[in-house]
């Protein structure tokens, strides 16, 4: 990789004694470079599409409030004629929208059309960011950070001692970690001395990807949502195309799940992990968008005091303390 376009990767100075790692320069995390497709080619009209053809087919009358009347029904969920029947657009309007041509529509429309078809907050957010990218407006998140992470920042990172926690950008480049993060993460770096990783690569890619996560499906499904989320805020991302056209030609699994065009939030909830070092961890985790740096979000992971999880993450501690003390050359 040449030098203009790796990312410049160091151990802060200020938080060597921390044993968390941070990237300066950039957000951008470096890989081994490869010969990989890019999803450059794919428009905004099939994506538009395929969306909204999914979530129609997700809602059967029944559920959208409608008679259901006897006969076979061909299609799977609402016909396009009731979805223009929810949402007071005419039939041949809504079809025009489902084939992609979206980018006139205004946001009355498609906070009808996000009803009618009972979207969630993350597919509403998703619908209005095609419809953005369709129109060649700015994203949501126009302006996303460059360059080093605060001093701030990092100070908040490492203080918390006691949590594993990490900061991510949208495409799960792990951009810096705290000491129990590095831990926790470690089957995910490519070998021991990587001081940057990314979640979906590694989690579909790496002989031990799929033993990590214990709860393989669940976490197919959201490291793609989230994936899928980013690509609506940020289509014109060459490095989340790249990275995304990468997994779906390497991983049969990754292209299955990226198919059904899911999308989701990830504030909050509890996640398992299987590291070799440990076992089993069950943690609950808050994730934390960084107002003053766009496109980052910091997670932390916890467990209840007195829990056997609790437990567990104190072996992680003793793990990675013993872990630092080991010889570096």
């Amino acid at each position: 990789m040449g030098a203009s376009s790796a990312a410049v990767i160091e151990e802060t100075a200020a938080h060597r004694g921390g044993g968390g790692f941070a990237v300066t320069g950039t957000d951008r995390a470096p890989h081994v470079e490869a010969t990989r497709p890019s999803l450059e080619g794919v428009s905004t009209e099939s994506d538009i599409r395929e969306f909204l053809a999914s979530r129609r087919a997700k809602i059967t009358p029944q559920q959208a409030g409608l008679p259901a009347f006897g006969g076979n029904r061909r299609v799977p969920g609402l016909r396009r004629e009731e979805v223009a029947l929810l949402a007071g657009v005419s039939i041949d309007y809504y079809v025009r929208l489902e084939r992609g041509r979206i980018a006139g529509a205004s946001e009355e429309v498609l906070d009808a059309v996000a009803g009618a078809l009972q979207l969630d907050d993350a597919e509403r957010a998703h619908l209005f960011d095609l419809a953005r990218a369709a129109a060649k407006r700015p994203a949501r998140r126009s302006r996303r950070a460059r360059g080093p992470l605060p001093d701030s920042v990092l100070r908040v990172l490492h203080s918390m001692t006691g949590s594993p926690a990490f900061i991510r950008n949208g495409r799960l480049d792990i951009l810096a970690t705290n000491t129990l993060g590095r831990a926790l993460y470690a089957p995910l770096f490519p070998d021991p001395s990587a001081r940057t990783a990314n979640i979906a690569r590694s989690q579909f890619l790496l002989p031990g990807g799929r033993d990590f996560f214990p709860q393989w499906e669940e976490s197919v499904n959201t490291t793609v949502a989230l994936l899928r989320t980013e690509a609506g805020r940020a289509p014109h991302d060459s490095e989340l195309t790249g990275l995304i056209g990468e997994l779906v030609t390497r991983s049969e699994e990754f292209r299955t799940a990226w198919a059904k065009h899911n999308v989701r939030l990830h504030h909050t909830g509890r996640k398992s992990f299987r590291h070799p070092a440990i076992g089993v961890i069950t943690f609950d985790f808050d994730a934390m968008e960084l107002p003053a740096q766009p496109g980052l979000t910091l997670t932390a992971y916890s467990a209840a005091p007195g829990t056997p999880d609790h437990d567990t993450l104190q072996l992680l501690a003793a793990w990675a303390a013993t872990e630092a003390d080991q010889p570096t050359g």
